[in-house]
């Protein structure tokens, strides 16, 4: 079953189609893949930050979300539409699958996985880009040009829910800025401001026709973007108003 605390990424109904390069893909899948390699038998069975999952559970999704956008952006690329997965039963049920193979086949599914992507991504055309796929038949519609940022954000998030010595400080600039980009852009009960004072830029969050006067939240963009996730208790995070507004879990 999966976590229903924190969904993984892919249920956000509304993705941001920024640009980010694939060589920012492979540098954070390079990373993942150093921490899983220093993982021992028994921490793969350990519980991660998601849960009901173990690390075993959080790289198994990897994988298969890999193989999944692959098959999606392949079929976009080749004319041939298919859905990143055959049915939420069918990918609920592979993941559990996955999880209790032993680690060395969890290693080459997510770096194969990884790599296939990497170059069918590489491989999509400008039209490419702007036609859609599904995430299961009848399912969730999804732009090409937004899996570069989806499997960006995939990838460095649940590498920190591996809750193996990679953490939100450990994202780079240039995520740290997209992540809270394509956070801003998620539906909220009420408007409210960020500003990420390590970066000296703000967002505005919900309704844009709301009223002028948001609360302000401010903080490091690393503790920014874990919170806007639904990840933690918005520690490192300051409201002038003395509370955090409520944050859906993603």
């Amino acid at each position: 079953m999966l976590p229903k605390e924190l969904l993984p990424c892919h249920h956000v109904t509304m993705v941001s189609q920024t640009p980010v390069p694939v060589e920012l893909i492979r540098d954070a899948s390079a990373a993942l893949a150093r921490t899983v390699d220093g993982l021992d038998a028994q921490q793969w069975r350990e519980p991660s930050l998601l849960p009901g999952w173990t690390r075993a559970h959080v790289v198994a999704h990897l994988a298969l979300n890999a193989e999944g956008l692959e098959r999606a952006v392949s079929g976009v690329h080749t004319g041939r539409a298919r859905p990143m997965y055959d049915s939420p039963e069918a990918r609920d049920a592979d993941i559990e699958e996955l999880a209790g193979e032993s680690p060395s086949v969890l290693r080459e599914r997510l770096l194969a996985g990884s790599e296939c992507l990497a170059r069918a991504l590489d491989g999509l055309t400008e039209t490419d880009l702007a036609d859609t796929f599904e995430r299961t038949p009848g399912g969730q519609v999804m732009h090409a040009g937004a899996v570069p940022l989806m499997r960006l954000r995939e990838v460095e998030i649940h590498h920190v829910d591996l809750d193996a010595g990679y953490s939100p400080v450990s994202w780079s600039e240039d995520f740290r800025r997209a992540l809270i980009a394509s956070m801003a852009k998620r539906p909220y009960a009420e408007p409210f401001r960020v500003v990420a004072e390590d970066l000296a830029t703000a967002w505005d969050l919900g309704d844009p026709d709301g009223p002028g006067e948001r609360p302000v939240v401010s903080g490091d963009s690393s503790d920014l973007g874990w919170w806007l996730t639904g990840r933690g208790e918005g520690a490192g995070l300051v409201s002038d108003t003395g509370a955090l507004p409520r944050i859906e879990p993603w």
